[in-house]
C-alpha cells in the first residue's frame, strides 16, 4: 500500500510533464505540416551553384 503513495504521484508528474512537452511542441509548430515531408523527399531539388 505504501508503494502506491510513491508511484501514483510519480506517474502523475510524468504524465503532466509529457502533456506540457506536447503543448510546447504544438505551440512551436512541430505539427503544422505533417503531409509535406513525405512528398518533399520525392522531388530531387538541385542545389544552387554559386561562384561558377
Amino acid at each position: 500500500m505504501t508503494a502506491l503513495f510513491l508511484t501514483i504521484p510519480i506517474a502523475l508528474a510524468i504524465a503532466c510533464g509529457a502533456f506540457f512537452v506536447f503543448l510546447w511542441s504544438v505551440k512551436n509548430g512541430q505539427y503544422d505540416d505533417v503531409e509535406g515531408p513525405k512528398y518533399r523527399m520525392l522531388f530531387d531539388d538541385e542545389e544552387k551553384k554559386t561562384g561558377d
